[in-house]
């Protein structure tokens, strides 16, 4: 809370990191309640996804949480899968 004035500005660095990794930022969010932000974004591989979000912890004005999402097309293919 102490830097939260700043909160737009690292968003937007947020993004530029995004890009750097070859990633894509589709929603981000301010939340009240156990998480302050929620940031969508499409990344090549998981390993990207990782190395964007601990550079982001890394800079120390946030915690992160990843939970990795499935499309429905990609949700169906895993379903095809199981045997």
């Amino acid at each position: 809370m102490r830097n939260i004035k700043d909160t737009i500005g690292r968003a937007d660095a947020f993004e530029d990191m995004a890009k750097k990794s070859g990633a894509v930022l589709k929603v981000l969010c301010w939340t009240i309640g156990r998480y302050d932000v929620i940031a969508v974004f499409e990344a090549p591989d998981d390993e990207s996804a990782t190395a964007l979000t601990f550079s982001t912890s890394s800079l120390g004005n946030t915690r992160a949480e990843i939970l990795r999402a499935f499309s429905f097309e990609e949700m169906s293919g895993i379903l095809g899968k199981m045997v």
